[in-house]
């Protein structure tokens, strides 16, 4: 998603969407020039809530915002499915001990 499109799936300005990458509550990577968000980091109109502290904990990790989100949307053998359809899926501590281990 777009910085616009995520303006208008959020209801936000567009100073407050940026906040919100900022302060690592999402993560987006430039694809041709332009800012994106993967989709599957929204839900109900809302940042996924257990993304923000995933974020941090790959960011303590070394990972920077295009690696975090290959490993979120990438598959992780030891999770069976991608790290962001376990957190989707109420997995958070487990995806987040997979993370710290990373390190």
């Amino acid at each position: 998603m777009t910085i616009p499109e995520l303006v208008d799936a959020l209801g936000l300005g567009v100073s407050k969407v940026r906040r919100l990458i900022e302060d690592r509550s999402l993560a987006a990577r430039r694809i041709d020039g332009v800012w994106k968000v993967p989709e599957l980091f929204i839900r109900d109109g809302e940042p996924l809530s257990e993304l923000k502290g995933t974020l941090m904990v790959l960011a303590d990790a070394g990972f920077g915002d295009d690696e975090a989100i290959d490993w979120l949307i990438g598959p992780e053998e030891s999770l069976g499915v991608s790290p962001i359809e376990a957190l989707r899926a109420g997995r958070k501590a487990e995806v987040r001990r997979v993370a710290q281990a990373l390190a």
